[in-house]
């Protein structure tokens, strides 16, 4: 069986910029700015981040329906600036909000595709790791975001393109990482 598309989002709909939500480091007294526009062909997450009042982090975030539970892993197709970024997953289960990320590095100027696994994300809050947390499970995620923090003030313009979020067949599970250490 071959691997599932199972839900996709389209960053070369013209609409599609306007489901996404800012939040920059203001909200803490920083100054950077970013969002997500189109430019007629794709969307692009762009801004400058700034060190100033103890800033330095630009993010956007979007709401999604429930994902199906076969999800195991999220492509993301995107044309790189040299920064690298994070890609997040928000869950709400049992009335708390977890944040989980994968950092994913870009190369200026080239179109790229990378996979996530969902078992590599990891639990954060306010850029510290969470040890106890869940585990990661695709129908508890309710937000899909990117967030750059690279502790320099630049500009920065990620392109996106696409992101799948697909249930790929013989993928690698936390156990199977785990006993395969163990032989």
């Amino acid at each position: 069986m071959n691997d599932q598309y199972l839900e996709i989002i389209e960053f070369t709909q013209p609409n599609e910029h306007q489901k996404w939500l800012a939040i920059n480091d203001n909200v803490m007294g920083g100054i950077s700015i970013g969002q997500l526009h189109y430019d007629g062909n794709t969307c692009r997450f762009q801004g400058e981040l700034s060190l100033e009042n103890n800033g330095g982090f630009s993010s956007i975030k979007r709401s999604i329906e429930s994902l199906s539970k076969e999800v195991n892993a999220i492509e993301l197709m995107f044309t790189g600036d040299g920064h690298t970024y994070q890609l997040r997953l928000t869950t709400w289960k049992n009335g708390d909000r977890i944040q989980y990320k994968h950092d994913f590095a870009t190369t200026k100027g080239k179109q790229q595709k990378k996979t996530f696994h969902l078992h590599n994300f990891q639990a954060v809050f306010r850029g510290r790791l969470l040890n106890h947390a869940p585990e990661l499970v695709a129908n508890d995620i309710k937000q899909v975001g990117f967030l750059i923090a690279n502790k320099q003030t630049s500009p920065f313009a990620l392109g996106l393109t696409q992101i799948q979020f697909k249930a790929i067949n013989n993928a690698p599970t936390p156990q199977s990482i785990l006993q395969s250490t163990r032989e």
